[in-house]
């Protein structure tokens, strides 16, 4: 068997889920979806070298997934390299860290840190497609019947779905000629192909696609993490929680308040430490309190200047993170607002859309209701706001 070696694609940041921590980091099952991709290419035993490309930013925490690895996997692990601006350059980046090793494979696998449900079956076919054809992806057929639109809208064609596939990783290449096809489009100044079986048909390479797996899911979105750990969480093994949290703002000067991440116009603003977003600081509260972790104060002390103004969809991602880390899952927020003004009805959609993000879940689990106190009180006396939450969530027992 030749020298087979893989590229785990893991400097991405994961913009589209938001949150204080990359996609590839976040805790399923308690390990970090890089641990379980790692694990799972790792169980291809024809793979000599794996090597990581991560940001530059996240050593820490890839310390931590390799801590929490079996030998196995680890010792065939090379040492990390950071990856470059775009895709293209961070695989570069690892397939340059395998080319000056003393036994440099003949063949190489690049696969997506975020697609940890890849199966042995998978990479298997990858490996033998990759030896047989010298350039290899994974696809799968379309379902759906494709249309392609023009500027304005306007259907120009139907492709024939036969004759489609949606291409997933592991790709497999032979090592040099995919070396070489990178380098030759860094020099021509190409950068931004997004994926290998892309640059390696432009370097005039042909292709060969082989039969991809529809399980093969890439964690990309709130709903992709729910799926995930719907498929790796045993639930039996969880404990359903859930915490309550509450928060009160008096109004003070200023043309605009925060609520639920969005920043709305008001004749007044709020007296507060940070930005003063009451649902958003209801809703911290209420996740630290399913796990009995504490409050928002004793993370975030309002005596520490550094959090003096700061954005608190930080403080609800931290929480949450805190709960995955701890191997819990979250499974809805209930959101209650109570003010006479401004109106909350308006801006319901897009709170909950906000806070879906902060988050990572589904907006159909993000709840916001809105109410006014009769004119009764402080907030019917229009001097504050306030709000109420309530976070479900599930822990294993004993966490």
């Amino acid at each position: 068997m030749p020298k087979i070696a893989a590229i785990i694609v893991a400097a991405g940041r994961g913009t589209r889920l938001g949150g204080e921590i990359a996609k590839q980091y976040r805790k399923i099952a308690g390990r970090a979806v890089l641990g379980h991709t790692l694990t799972a290419i790792a169980d291809q035993t024809d793979i000599g070298r794996i090597v990581v490309v991560i940001h530059p930013d996240d050593g820490p925490h890839y310390r931590d997934v390799i801590a929490a690895l079996p030998a196995a996997v680890t010792e065939r692990l090379v040492p990390p390299v950071p990856g470059g601006a775009t895709r293209q350059l961070s695989v570069m980046a690892g397939l340059e860290s395998l080319a000056i090793l003393e036994d440099a494979p003949a063949f190489v696998l690049v696969h997506d840190a975020a697609r940890p449900f890849v199966s042995p079956q998978l990479v298997g076919r990858a490996v033998a497609a990759g030896i047989a054809h010298a350039a290899a992806v994974p696809g799968v057929k379309i379902a759906d019947t494709i249309k392609r639109v023009d500027g304005n809208g306007t259907i120009c064609e139907t492709p024939d779905r036969d004759l489609l596939r949606r291409v997933q990783t592991p790709q497999a290449f032979a090592f040099a000629a995919l070396l070489a096809a990178h380098r030759r489009a860094v020099r021509e100044g190409l950068t931004g192909f997004t994926d290998d079986g892309t640059l390696a048909e432009w370097a005039g390479h042909s292709v060969h696609i082989f039969d991809g797996e529809a399980g093969n899911m890439k964690i990309t979105s709130g709903e992709d993490i729910v799926e995930a750990e719907r498929r790796l969480a045993p639930s039996a093994t969880l404990i359903a929680r859930a915490g309550i949290g509450y928060d009160v703002h008096a109004f003070g000067p200023g043309d605009h308040i925060w609520v639920g991440g969005l920043r709305l116009p008001h004749d007044q603003g709020v007296i507060a430490h940070s930005d003063g977003d009451v649902a958003l600081h209801a809703l911290t509260d209420a996740v630290f309190g399913a796990m009995a972790d504490g409050d928002i104060g004793s993370h975030f002390p309002p005596s520490d200047p550094q959090w003096r103004g700061a954005a608190s969809d930080q403080f609800l991602a931290h929480a949450v993170e805190r709960l995955r880390a701890r191997g819990g899952r979250l499974d809805h927020l209930d959101l209650t607002i109570i003010c006479e003004a401004p109106k909350i009805g308006p801006h319901r959609d897009a709170m909950r859309a906000r806070i879906a993000a902060i988050v990572d879940l589904p907006i159909a689990s993000v709840s916001v209701k809105a109410t006014t106190s009769e004119q009764l009180g402080f907030t019917g006396r229009r001097e504050g706001i306030a709000a109420q939450a309530v976070a479900s969530v599930r822990l294993p027992e004993g966490a």
